[in-house]
C-alpha cells in the first residue's frame, strides 16, 4: 500500500545564505529555475541567495527566495519519484504559496512574481508604522490571547500571529505596543517575549490594505487545477478551488497561522510528512506537535536522494 504523504513548506524566517547553493551547482534544473525566475522579476537569485547582501533580509526578495528554493527541491523530488502523488500539501504562512505552487495551481514563475509582489504589498502597508513580531516563549495560547486582549482594550495594537506549538506563539503588532507588553507576557508566565527581527507585522490587521492588491493578482494567476487539497492556514480545513485559494490567502494577511492546529488536523490522515526548502523548522515543530508523524527533509542533493531512496523504493 502506497503511503499517504503530506508535502510540506516552511515560511520566512528560513531563509539563510547559500540556500539551494548545491541544488544549482549539481542541476541543470535549478540553474533554469533560477535563471528563469531571476528573469520574471529582474532579480539575480545567485547574488540574491548566495552572497552576503542586505537584500535577503528584505520581505520583497525573502518571500521569492524561499519559494525558489522550495519549488526546486520539489521539482527535483518529482523527476526522481513521478509516481508518488501528495495526499495534501501544507505551508506555513509564505509556504501556504509553496504548497499552492506543488499542488500546479500556479507556475513557479508566476508563483515568484506573486510572492515578490506579496512582500512588497506588505512592506508598503507598514512603511508609515513601527511595525513588529514578538515570540512568546512558555505560556499557553489561552494566557498570550488575554494579554492581547486585555491590551486591545486599551487601545493597544497586538494580535496573535503564528500558533507553532504549545507553547510557542508569535504575536503581531506596532513595535512600541510590543515592547510595552514584554513584562505583561512574563507576569502572565511567559519564560520569553523576544522582539524579533521584523519590519512588517505578518497575520494581523495591519496588513489589511495589502489584501484588495493581493487578491486581483492572484485572480490573475491561480488557476482551479490542484493535484491534491491544500491545507489552510486560516481554517485548518483543506480547499481545492481557485476560488477558495485567493479568499483564503487574502485572508491569511490579517489572520493568524494556525500551524500547531493544521498538523493536529492531518496527523492521523497521513504516514508521512516531507518538508522541502532550505532547513528542519517544520520538521522540528512537526515532532513537538504530532511525535508520531514522521517528518523527512529535502535541502540539498544528499537529503534529496536519502529520501528517495526511502520513500520511492
Amino acid at each position: 500500500m502506497s503511503k499517504k504523504i503530506a508535502m510540506i513548506f516552511s515560511g520566512q524566517g528560513s531563509q539563510a545564505v547559500g540556500m539551494g547553493k548545491d541544488f544549482y551547482e549539481n542541476s541543470d534544473i535549478a540553474r533554469d529555475m533560477f535563471a528563469k525566475a531571476g528573469e520574471r522579476i529582474g532579480v539575480d537569485f545567485k547574488e540574491l541567495i548566495f552572497t552576503e547582501n542586505d537584500k535577503l533580509g528584505q520581505t520583497a526578495f525573502t518571500q521569492p527566495a524561499i519559494l525558489l528554493v522550495q519549488m526546486i527541491a520539489y521539482r527535483l523530488f518529482k523527476n526522481a519519484c513521478p509516481d508518488i502523488k501528495a495526499e495534501l500539501f501544507l505551508g506555513h504562512s509564505l509556504g501556504e504559496f509553496s504548497a499552492l505552487c506543488a499542488s500546479g495551481a500556479i507556475d513557479y514563475v508566476d508563483a515568484v512574481e506573486l510572492v515578490h509582489k506579496r512582500g512588497s504589498f506588505m512592506q508598503s502597508a507598514c512603511d508609515t508604522i513601527e511595525a513588529g513580531m514578538m515570540a512568546i516563549v512558555g505560556l499557553d495560547d489561552d494566557g498570550v490571547e488575554k494579554v492581547c486582549q486585555d491590551a486591545q482594550q486599551e487601545g493597544k495594537k497586538v494580535w496573535p500571529a503564528n500558533y507553532n506549538q504549545d507553547g510557542q506563539l508569535v504575536v503581531a503588532g506596532l513595535r512600541a505596543d510590543l515592547v510595552s507588553l514584554e513584562q505583561t507576557f512574563k507576569d502572565a508566565g511567559a519564560k520569553r517575549a523576544l522582539l524579533l527581527n521584523m519590519s512588517v507585522a505578518s497575520h494581523c490587521e495591519l496588513l489589511a490594505s495589502a489584501q484588495q492588491p493581493l487578491s486581483d493578482l492572484m485572480s490573475s494567476m491561480v488557476k482551479d487545477e490542484f493535484e491534491a487539497p491544500i491545507v489552510s492556514n486560516v481554517t485548518t480545513k483543506r480547499y481545492s478551488t481557485k476560488e477558495e485559494a485567493v479568499s483564503l490567502l487574502t485572508e491569511q494577511l490579517v489572520k493568524p497561522v494556525k500551524y500547531k492546529q493544521s498538523i493536529l488536523a492531518i496527523a492521523d490522515d497521513v504516514d508521512l510528512a516531507i518538508e522541502f526548502g532550505h532547513g528542519v523548522v517544520l520538521k522540528g515543530l512537526n515532532k513537538r506537535i504530532a511525535k508520531d508523524l514522521n517528518t523527512l527533509n529535502i535541502s540539498d542533493m544528499a537529503s534529496l536522494a536519502k529520501v528517495v531512496e526511502e520513500v520511492c523504493n
